[in-house]
C-alpha cells in the first residue's frame, strides 16, 4: 500500500506545475528535450539520489 501512496504523490507533485504554470513548464520541457542524452541521464541520477537520500531520511 506504500508504493500506492507514493505514486499518488508522485502524481500530485508532477501535476502541480503544469496546471499553475502551462507556459513555464512548457518552456522547461522543450528545452529539456533538446539536452543531450548525458545531460539528462546526470539530471535523472541526481535526481533519484536525492530522492534516495530524502527517503532514508525521513524514515
Amino acid at each position: 500500500m506504500d508504493w500506492v501512496a507514493a505514486f499518488a504523490l508522485l502524481l500530485l507533485l508532477e501535476g502541480m506545475l503544469p496546471f499553475a504554470l502551462p507556459q513555464v513548464w512548457r518552456s522547461a520541457f522543450t528545452r529539456m528535450t533538446a539536452m543531450p542524452d548525458g545531460q539528462l541521464r546526470l539530471m535523472g541520477l541526481i535526481s533519484m539520489t536525492l530522492g534516495l537520500a530524502l527517503l532514508f531520511w525521513v524514515r
